[in-house]
């Protein structure tokens, strides 16, 4: 067992293919024998979590997630403790190995109730685990709400119950977990939408089960390995950076990118307003050149496109489009092309001139791209992000809870980093710095953007949790 903390990129799964892995392991074993392993390593964690937690209630759901609470109550009364079961099924309707848990725990001298125990030291989540397919009703929906009454420390096992799989969502009632065991794989839903508000701290059991077979559908964003930098190098070995924004009101947004690229190593950064001034030094960053946007040959640079750049960054597209080899388009130039046919296509072109293009979107500028609504990209979205990169042919960043990345070869990349610190306007903008900076200095689209997501969240974990985190400071750090 181990508790999964942001670093290593760990293949992230579906309930679908959960099923199957769990399927093949099954085979090869003796019967019962996961869910025997599912409780016991429960159990352990349970007293790891809560030493010196004496009264246990073990909320068990109808399916096989309530067959391991079960197995682990077995354990815990084996060990001293004294779990209480509320079980919402029973031997006549629980699936077979449920029932033969069951049997085990009334033999171990169980005591199962009816209704939650008016008190407890701990409690453990055993009511869906990945079954979680519509809105809890019910004694369900109460028992969810009872473990969300009490400060008390609450394992859910698999999944907090009413939690998506797959998307992270919570059609209704969800618990609100202080430690989540996620068994045999990690769910890709723990880390994006509402996942990591319910799942505490995640840890993973592989029930001793070498995985092989159906591959990933995405994996935890890792952390990046620093850039190299020879000493017999200059500014020109680090590749040259354009942000074309700042429209009348909003010039704050394109010098956010461009302090950010010049601070994440880009060896020069240019920058050209679009409100129709053209200063002759940013006074707080004299590194930045600035220049008029076509003084600026988009051919030999890595260009950021919309930050702040309103409707006048419109003008700008056709030919950015046609002519940069790197782009990057976050904000009002991607709100442009949502509602152009022509620049659709351009960016469509993109591809198969050979060209690196990045889109940046928040949920809002994806839904405008795909013609949804911001409801249905949050619905599912690792779904929406893949579909972006399928219609554009660009590598997508989708910012939010979890941020997605995705590119047109189906790669999916879910970041576990960044907290509500970032929740704040122009954080966006330096993201897109740091992956121009990044792109560059020439690493891969992907890789550049995977980098810089993870980079720009773990800024924000470690930041004091007492001091605010502005976007200028973040562009320093």
């Amino acid at each position: 067992m181990q508790r999964v903390i942001p670093g290593p990129a760990h293949p992230l799964y579906t309930a679908a293919l959960t099923r199957d892995l769990e399927a093949q392991a099954s085979a090869g074993l003796p019967d019962h024998t996961l869910m025997q392993r599912a409780g016991l390593v429960t159990a352990r964690l349970a007293l790891a979590v809560a030493p010196h937690a004496q009264h246990w209630w073990i909320a068990c759901g109808p399916g096989n997630n309530g067959g391991d609470g079960l197995e682990a109550a077995l354990h815990l009364r084996q060990w001293g403790k004294a779990p209480v079961v509320t079980w919402l099924a029973g031997p006549g309707t629980a699936p077979r190995e449920a029932r033969a848990s069951h049997a085990r725990a009334e033999a171990a001298g169980v005591q199962f109730a009816t209704e939650p125990p008016t008190d407890f030291d701990g409690a453990i989540d055993a009511l869906l685990g990945t079954g979680a397919a519509r809105a809890p009703e019910g004694r369900l929906a109460q028992w969810i709400d009872r473990l969300n009454s009490l400060e008390r420390p609450v394992l859910a096992v698999d999944l907090p119950s009413g939690l998506h799989a797959d998307t992270g969502t919570t059609p209704g009632a969800c618990v609100r977990a202080t430690h989540t065991l996620s068994l045999l794989t990690l769910k890709l839903g723990l880390y994006t939408a509402h996942g990591r508000d319910a799942c505490g701290q995640i840890w993973l059991d592989t029930l001793g089960v070498v995985l092989a077979g159906p591959h990933a559908a995405a994996r935890l964003n890792p952390r990046p390995a620093a850039l190299p930098r020879q000493h017999a190098s200059h500014k020109g070995s680090y590749g040259d950076v354009a942000v074309i924004g700042g429209a009348p009101g909003m010039t704050g947004a394109a010098l956010l990118a461009g302090r950010a690229a010049l601070h994440h190593g880009a060896g020069r950064v240019y920058v050209a307003l679009l409100d129709g001034t053209h200063p002759g030094v940013d006074s707080a960053q004299p590194e930045l050149m600035l220049r008029p946007a076509r003084a600026l040959d988009p051919q030999g640079l890595t260009i950021v496109a919309g930050c702040g750049g309103d409707g006048a960054i419109r003008a700008e597209l056709p030919r950015l489009l046609s002519l940069t080899p790197k782009l990057i388009l976050d904000a009002d130039a991607l709100n442009a092309i949502a509602v152009d046919p022509q620049l659709q296509g351009l960016l469509r072109a993109r591809r198969s001139h050979g060209h690196t293009t990045v889109l940046t979107p928040h949920p809002l500028e994806a839904a405008r791209l795909l013609s949804c609504t911001t409801a249905d990209i949050q619905q599912d979205r690792p779904q929406a992000a893949a579909r972006l990169s399928q219609q554009t042919g660009a590598c997508v960043v989708l910012k939010g809870s979890g941020t997605i990345i995705s590119d047109p070869e189906s790669r999916l990349t879910v970041n576990p980093t960044g907290n509500a610190r970032l929740a704040s306007a122009g954080t966006g903008d330096v993201l897109a710095g740091l992956i121009a900076a990044r792109v560059a200095q020439g690493e891969e689209a992907y890789d550049a953007a995977c980098a810089a997501v993870w980079l720009h969240g773990a800024a924000a974990d470690t930041w004091p949790a007492d001091k605010s985190l502005t976007a200028g400071t973040l562009a320093r750090v």
